[in-house]
């Protein structure tokens, strides 16, 4: 049982009373440990510190929850550091949906410009995030899950020796998501998904030891009898499932959920361009229930979340609460992680952030070796690390014209025309968040 003072920033989030949940649940293999809630509103920190305490005294945990506004006060001799912000709000993240669809291009939370964006901004702040830990908590490990995780771990780990791992479940949620589509169990289905983070592909899938492929293009067929308007339906659901399915097929491999954004590219475009508001505009209408919940739910002796009422549900970063397990109880367990290639994945330089799966245990993370993505997957994933790198370090210590470049080379945008014009209108809309250097 390892007793370790934990720091979270984005403590007063809207998903952090999912992620204190997710702590509690394994608060057995904390007990002991302080918890410093880090954020910018007082208010929210409050509520998310008693919905923690309360149901950390309902197991009968020894657990310290303190809450600040003072972000290097709060990280000072921490052992873990977790980090889930987001620079500029859902405000911001509307603006990078919004502003690449007038430009013929898809805006989206982490991938394109809206993806680039929000690189620029999280960095910003990870720089000042790295200076304090660097001060007053430099032998701490930090768990990354702002956005885009890919690039943020590839900035912090080519300038900083803070041990750094970003995390995502999307390869796990994938996994469940196909086999949901045979209609079969997905403890029983065997897959390692490897690429980058948004960017990832599972390859060799086995179900109870045979090749999973043959019964996805058996549900596959299924479902378009069934459903003879097939991607022309208006449900989006089964559209959806319909393109990640043939993706799947076409390409003898399971596609992480954003790689439809490049294999549907036009179709996507056409969608998002006609839908009367975006994903972050859907999100903040339902902000103001949440925190009526959350508010509900510290009122009460013994907290229940409503999945339906909390942002990201009941467990969320669950993934970081077990790879911590893993690390400071030394379980020795196969998690998977975003870090340094270090030859794990064929094909990509060593020193570029992949995700993959790793095995984890006090030492931290050892990537497991992987065989290489075909050639027919490796072009686009080769594409968005390169670009992954040149933004990572435009974002860390470059200018304008850096900028421009990095985002330039991104797969979605590849004009030179387009990526000026881009740059120049998202860059004056967020100019409250970048650094000055950027803007010249």
């Amino acid at each position: 049982m390892a007793r370790i003072k934990l720091a979270y920033i984005g403590g007063g989030s809207t998903r952090a009373a999912g992620t204190m949940a997710s702590f509690i649940a394994q608060g057995e293999h904390f007990n002991g440990s302080e918890i410093v809630l880090i954020d910018l509103n007082e208010e929210h920190l409050r509520i998310v510190q008693t919905i923690a305490h309360k149901l950390a005294r309902a197991r009968g945990l020894d657990l310290t929850i303190a809450i600040t506004t003072d972000r290097r006060a709060g990280l000072r001799d921490c052992d873990a550091v977790l980090t889930s912000y987001r620079p500029g709000g859902f405000e911001a993240r509307h603006l990078d949906e919004s502003i690449p669809l007038k430009h013929g291009i898809i805006g989206q939370e982490t991938q394109g410009p809206g993806g680039f964006f929000m690189a620029l901004r999280s960095i910003a702040v990870m720089q000042e995030i790295i200076a304090d830990m660097e001060a007053v908590c430099p032998q701490a490990r930090l768990f990354n899950y702002t956005n885009p995780i890919n690039i943020i771990s590839e900035a912090v780990t080519h300038h900083s020796a803070i041990p750094t791992i970003s995390l995502c479940e999307g390869p796990i949620m994938d996994t469940a998501r196909f086999a949901r589509y045979a209609g079969l169990d997905p403890a029983q289905l065997s897959v390692r998904f490897r690429g980058l983070n948004h960017g990832s592909w599972g390859l060799n899938p086995r179900y109870e030891g045979q090749d999973f492929l043959p019964l996805l293009e058996e549900a596959y067929e299924r479902l378009r009898r069934e459903h003879p308007e097939g991607e022309e339906s208006t449900d989006p659901e089964l559209r959806y499932t319909l393109r990640q399915l043939r993706l799947a097929i076409t390409m003898q491999a399971l596609p992480n959920h954003y790689l439809q954004y490049y294999y549907y590219k036009d179709e996507l475009l056409a969608e998002l361009q006609a839908k009367a508001t975006t994903r972050a505009q859907d999100i903040m209408a339902s902000v103001p229930d949440y925190w009526s919940h959350y508010r509900e739910q510290a009122e009460r002796e013994v907290p229940e979340l409503d999945p339906a009422r909390s942002r990201g549900g009941l467990h969320e970063l669950e993934l970081a609460i077990d790879v911590m397990d893993a690390i400071y109880n030394d379980r020795g367990e196969l998690w998977y992680v975003n870090v340094p290639n270090q030859g794990a994945l064929p094909g990509l330089p060593d020193d570029r952030v992949v995700e993959l799966v790793g095995y984890v245990d006090r030492h931290g993370v050892t990537p497991l070796v992987h065989e290489p993505l075909p050639a027919h997957l490796r072009g686009l994933i080769n594409q968005l690390a390169e670009y992954q790198a040149l933004t990572a370090e435009a974002a860390w210590h470059g200018n304008r014209r850096d900028a421009i470049r990095a985002l330039a080379s991104h797969p979605l945008v590849l004009s030179l025309s387009k990526a000026e014009a881009l740059y120049d209108e998202m860059a004056a809309a967020h100019r409250a968040h970048l650094p000055e250097r950027l803007l010249h």
